[in-house]
């Protein structure tokens, strides 16, 4: 048997009854604009730090400025900044799985060929930034949100597509082919 072929850019399809081999269509995190209050404090406490120190009165006190300022980067830019570079979206041919966590990894998944609706929701933020945040929902589980995906347009069409294809080789897959005929005898 032959395999059908395919148009421009599109993996070949598999034989049916064959195992397809789990792809990697997109990987990305959450929009970087979380942390514009992050970086506004970081160069704040940067600015301050230089302004006074040296200019204290006792010279144990620029240990405490120094101190104090990283203090104030690691809990107000520091841990904002990993907590949003931990949080992973990964959609593959299979399924769409999220990955959060900075000191225990949490995942979360959810299969194509199960199927699922997907919302788009946008609000006026989201849409001057360019992001917005998609629903996914079985119906079964609890729902997934992807929250501030950027290019959410090309994400939502990826994710339909997905489902569309997975969905159309499971049923092909499902379908009982004919029993091969028995191969002649030699003698």
């Amino acid at each position: 048997m032959t395999q059908p072929t395919t148009y421009g850019g599109r993996p070949p399809m598999v034989v049916p009854g064959a195992p397809t081999p789990e792809l990697r269509v997109a990987r990305f995190r959450g929009h970087a604009r979380r942390l514009t209050w992050s970086a506004l404090v970081l160069i704040a406490v940067a600015a301050a730090t230089g302004y006074f120190y040296g200019n204290l009165p006792a010279p144990f006190e620029n240990w405490m400025l120094l101190t104090a300022a990283a203090v104030v980067v690691l809990f107000l830019a520091l841990l904002p900044f990993l907590a949003w570079w931990s949080h992973v979206y990964t959609i593959t041919t299979r399924r769409v799985m999220e990955r959060w966590g900075i000191f225990g990894v949490h995942r979360r998944e959810l299969s194509h060929v199960r199927g699922y609706s997907v919302q788009e929701r946008r609000g006026l933020l989201q849409r001057m930034w360019g992001v917005g945040t998609l629903v996914l929902s079985n119906g079964v589980d609890e729902p997934m949100r992807l929250s501030n995906v950027p290019s959410i347009a090309l994400v939502h069409e990826a994710l339909v597509d997905q489902v569309e294809v997975n969905q159309i080789l499971a049923h092909r897959d499902a379908q009982s082919f004919p029993p091969m005929p028995p191969a002649p005898s030699a003698g």
